[in-house]
């Protein structure tokens, strides 16, 4: 206790909180809440996100050296952390280009004056696309026709939309039909679905490395569950072979899910405030695949 008590009288007594004389003070700190949340949101939709949940560990553990005296910590600590830096600057070059490059573009004054209610209403997405995701699957699933769509839950998927081709379209299911038709241009890879519009298709996915997923299934399968394991995002998959739908999410794959299921899952991912509760419905006694009976 006494340790502890001599670090807060020497580093934490020194602190002091600027008063506010003027009208631009207030400004400036306007300004400054702004930045920093502006790079939260940078931090959070890219690789520095888990980067810096890394690096918080590391502080906290380099604080409790410094509380009990730990010396030999913290001299090796100072010695490496100019060259930490210069490490963290080059892992995180692409994220930074493109930071400074979506700045250049992006329109700061239509980005603070914009309000969207409707979001807020509809959840992540409409009762509409759930509908028309729903007809297009099922449709393919009738024919035959092998279809990989990824819907976007609250981690962004923009790593991977990047690997495939620019769409940006309103969600219909004629257009998701079309994509997935045999012999097009963009029927081979993944669509990437964020709130009511189709991002990117033929997108390139991380194949899963489990060994206890079945043998029969293929690189379709595997890259849905891939996602999946990486991200929340919720996959649906449609079987080339056997025109079966199957559905992947937090590594979990459920093999022949019927439509009344399915909706259910989409209901579920669209519901901002969904239950934890009901999100157990995923968990089953087995961690990777779950099949139907009837399969």
């Amino acid at each position: 206790m006494e340790r502890v008590a001599n670090f807060s009288e020497k580093y934490l007594t020194s602190l002091h909180i600027p008063k506010i004389i003027v009208w631009t003070d207030i400004v400036e700190i306007i300004i400054i809440s702004f930045l920093v949340y502006q790079i939260f949101v940078w931090v959070k939709n890219t690789k520095a996100w888990s980067l810096l949940k890394g690096v918080i560990v590391i502080l906290a553990f380099l604080l409790v050296a410094a509380l009990f005296r730990m010396t030999t910590i913290l001299w090796i600590a100072e010695r490496i952390f100019s060259l930490a830096i210069v490490a963290v600057v080059v892992v995180l070059q692409p994220e930074l280009r493109r930071a400074l490059e979506q700045l250049g573009r992006k329109n700061i004054f239509s980005a603070l004056l914009s309000f969207d209610s409707t979001k807020n209403q509809e959840g992540r997405f409409s009762d509409k696309t759930i509908n028309d995701i729903l007809k297009a699957t099922y449709e393919m699933g009738k024919v035959k026709t092998g279809a990989l769509i990824v819907i976007e839950n609250n981690l962004p998927l923009v790593e991977y939309e990047r690997t495939g081709i620019e769409v940006d379209a309103l969600l219909t299911s004629q257009l998701l039909i079309n994509i997935f038709e045999h012999n097009t241009p963009l029927h081979d890879g993944a669509v990437i679905i964020r709130g009511n519009r189709i991002i990117s298709a033929t997108c390139y996915l991380p194949l899963s490395a489990n060994t206890e997923l079945s043998k029969d299934l293929g690189t379709r399968h595997r890259a849905g569950v891939g996602i999946s394991e990486v991200t929340d995002s919720l996959t649906i998959i449609v079987s080339e072979e056997t025109g079966r739908i199957s559905v992947a999410h937090e590594g979990v794959l459920i093999r022949n899910v019927d439509m009344d299921t399915m909706r259910e899952k989409l209901i579920l991912l669209q519901n901002k405030g969904a239950d934890e509760k009901k999100r157990k419905k995923w968990k089953g006694k087995v961690k990777y695949e779950k099949k139907s009976h009837n399969e």
